[in-house]
């Protein structure tokens, strides 16, 4: 069979229009997937972030990735299949919280991680039988981790080709994260010697480590980062903030070539962490960060606006934190209530959620009504945080002319600088809801 491994995507485009749009990371999920298929099957990886999927495309089977944002995309793909008789598989944490929605445009929803059950999959659909839901009936043990099938994408389409994931899960539980309730709040590893020689054959001297939380087991992390040094590779990852506790941890990620790691900082107010559920970051913020960046390792710090206890006056101040500490790269997000979350089950049952629809679901769209200001309020906090911080003064003062890996982090602000403003240029209006 031909198979079609599909990561659909939201159409804005590109930066620059005279130039080839080009994605952050490749669907490094699909590139698994195919791993776990038979080899006597054809596959085809298709990615809508860098241009859209031909309807017309010939395939005996159609699997399709389904983050919620990209559900109504996937959805009306998937109806084009089925129409031309091509039957559709659904995979993913937005399908898997709500199988019953997803089912009415598939053919079959695999629900948790696929690896396990991807092989049964292909071959019930070869002899056209497929199940309506497939569920493995445990978690996926990573000493048993495929090998991502890289062939099927091309590394000039994508700004960091070479990805690795090595840890899956997070040992927290914060209400508004949907990745504890995908993997169950476990938190597993591969085998170091499994990683390394996966990073040694890796090209190019810049790596991605996709993980969640790659520094929650600490012992193990050291581990890695010393077995790391040695290929002389750079990396970034994510991680969480208690990283700072540990002197010895910052000094082996830095020796083993970490240029920086994205931080869910979330809130600068102690009440807001403690409702979500973020209590690891109860700690005087500005020292951690300080300890972190004197081992020359970069931090992107990701913040949620719209928490219980934000007001008018969190966007400023969150802003003039971000430029204080130096922050390297920044995310300023929408509290979103994504399905099979906490917070989503809290917001329905006090009927706080405003829009319903996916596509909106962006984490930069205000899509519930906060308790301290109004929805309107919100979204335009929220951009004119990004629209600031990636000003040219903010520039200037964050980065500086002192920086490790200066040049890096030029390129890296100067790129997010465009897709931000780009995006801001492109969006909407809010809901009629707002009023």
């Amino acid at each position: 069979m031909k198979i079609l491994l599909v990561n659909p995507g939201l159409s804005l485009p590109a930066p620059d229009s005279k130039k080839k749009r080009k994605g952050l990371f490749p669907p490094l999920n699909l590139a698994l997937l195919a791993a776990c298929t038979p080899r006597h099957h054809q596959v085809e990886l298709v990615d809508e972030h860098l241009a859209e999927l031909n309807p017309d495309a010939g395939a005996d089977l159609v699997g399709i990735t389904v983050m919620t944002a990209f559900a109504p995309r996937a959805y009306r793909l998937a109806d084009g299949f089925r129409a031309r008789g091509i039957p559709v598989i659904f995979g993913g944490m937005h399908v898997s919280a709500l199988p019953e929605e997803a089912l009415a445009h598939a053919d079959a929803v695999v629900i948790g991680e696929a690896e396990m059950v991807w092989p049964q999959v292909v071959a019930d659909a070869e002899r056209g039988e497929l199940k309506t839901l497939y569920r493995a009936g445990h978690y996926l043990d990573l000493k048993e981790f495929p090998l991502p099938r890289r062939e099927l994408w091309r590394s000039e389409d994508y700004l960091v080709p070479q990805t690795v994931q090595i840890t899956r899960g997070c040992p927290f539980s914060c209400s508004f994260c949907a990745v504890s309730n995908f993997f169950g709040r476990t938190y597993r590893l591969r085998p170091v010697a499994d990683v390394i020689n996966e990073v040694k054959n890796l090209p190019g001297k810049i790596v991605a480590f996709i993980d969640d939380n790659i520094t929650a087991n600490v012992q193990y992390a050291k581990e890695l980062f010393r077995q790391l040094r040695p290929l002389k590779k750079y990396w970034f990852s994510q991680g969480s903030l208690d990283m700072a506790r540990d002197e010895e941890l910052l000094r082996l990620a830095a020796a083993s070539g970490c240029l920086g790691m994205f931080i869910g900082l979330e809130s600068l107010s102690p009440e807001n962490l403690e409702k979500i559920g973020k209590r690891v970051n109860l700690v005087d913020i500005k020292q951690a960060i300080g300890k972190i960046h004197r081992h020359g390792i970069a931090i992107e710090g990701a913040f949620i606006f719209g928490l219980d206890y934000d007001d008018e006056t969190v966007f400023e101040r969150t802003l003039n934190f971000a430029e204080e500490v130096r922050l390297e790269g920044a995310q300023f997000g929408v509290l979103t209530p994504f399905p099979g979350t906490m917070l989503y089950q809290e917001m329905e049952k006090t009927n706080r959620i405003l829009d319903r629809d996916w596509g909106h679901y962006t984490v930069n769209r205000v899509v519930f009504q906060p308790l301290l200001m109004s929805a309107r309020r919100l979204q335009e906090g929220v951009d004119w945080a990004w629209r600031s911080f990636f000003s040219y003064p903010s520039l200037f003062k964050r980065l500086g002319p002192f920086k490790k890996h200066l040049m890096l982090l030029w390129f890296f602000n100067l790129a997010s600088r465009a897709r931000v403003y780009n995006y801001l240029k492109h969006k909407t209006t809010g809901p009629a809801v707002w009023g």
